[in-house]
């Protein structure tokens, strides 16, 4: 099999994930009444890529072959799906609902960022336990549990940074630390994994071999199981860090934004007292 073979032959239409993006899309029109803004198209992105990551070749990579696709799997699904489907959230003060006793326990969660900070790095660390990596690639549950669990790590991660309750949101100077810290957190991770022996998720170290692509993926591409873990690693290193920069720069911009707001709204207020006291003499 060559590298194109397998290109067009391992996509997974998979209904599961279909009737998910077309729920979601159903569900923000209701709730906008239809009329899509270009926020919408945050949303679009956000199931593109929660499409391409449960139903292209990733997936089937990811499933027993490739520990380098599993890891792609996991930042695309914490790090990339979250942020852009929450940028298509209109800003909206907390519902009441969120007041009363049933989903207290989820509104205190969201309001504090150590928790939501831990949900999102400690997910991680978590499912990179090799005995849960392991299982995730073994037992489809387990593996279902995996996606559903990063998902909404994801989500409470990002939450105070760009989640629709504004007044939630951290500083962006609190925010920047946030986001740094978690790419430490990250980078760790990515280095301990980079220079692990393959043992991480010994599962990828004898893959079987059910689709007949073993050769084409250590002969042709030259991802031995040592490469494929190296690689990983530096998934979860680089790029990894690279996302939570952009949100850095995303809210410095905000930051200077505010500064400049305020100082204009100063001077204005300067201009009409200076008008003020002239009037009256």
């Amino acid at each position: 099999m060559t590298t194109r073979q397998f290109l067009i032959s391992a996509w997974d239409w998979n209904p599961w994930v279909i009737a998910t993006c077309v729920a979601a899309i159903l569900i923000y029109g209701a709730r906008q009444r239809f009329h899509f803004t270009r926020k919408t198209g945050w949303l679009l992105a956000g199931l593109v890529v929660f499409f391409l990551t449960l139903a292209s070749p990733i997936d089937v990579l990811a499933d027993g072959y490739l520990f380098s696709a599993h890891m792609l799997q996991h930042l695309l699904l914490l790090l990339i799906v979250p942020p852009l489907i929450s940028l298509s959230l209109r800003s909206s003060p907390v519902p009441d609902r969120f007041q009363n006793a049933r989903w207290k326990w989820l509104n205190w969660i969201l309001r504090h960022p150590v928790a939501t900070w831990f949900l999102g790095v400690g997910g991680m660390w978590l499912w990179h336990a090799p005995a849960l990596c392991n299982a995730a690639v073994t037992n489809v549950w387990v593996h279902r549990l995996q996606y559903v669990s990063l998902l909404l790590m994801g989500f409470a991660f990002w939450w105070p940074i760009i989640g629709p309750w504004s007044k939630q949101r951290l500083s962006p100077l609190a925010g920047m630390i946030y986001l740094f810290s978690a790419c430490v957190g990250c980078t760790v991770l990515g280095i301990i994994i980079t220079f692990s022996p393959v043992e991480v998720c010994s599962i990828y170290l004898h893959p079987a071999d059910r689709l007949g692509i073993l050769p084409l993926i250590q002969n042709q591409w030259g991802l031995t199981p040592a490469k494929d873990q190296q690689l990983g690693g530096l998934l979860m290193w680089v790029p990894a860090c690279l996302i939570y920069f952009c949100g850095i720069f995303g809210l410095f911009a905000r930051w200077h934004g505010e500064t400049g707001d305020k100082e204009i709204i100063a001077e204005s207020q300067s201009t009409k007292t200076i008008m003020e006291k002239s009037h009256d003499r």
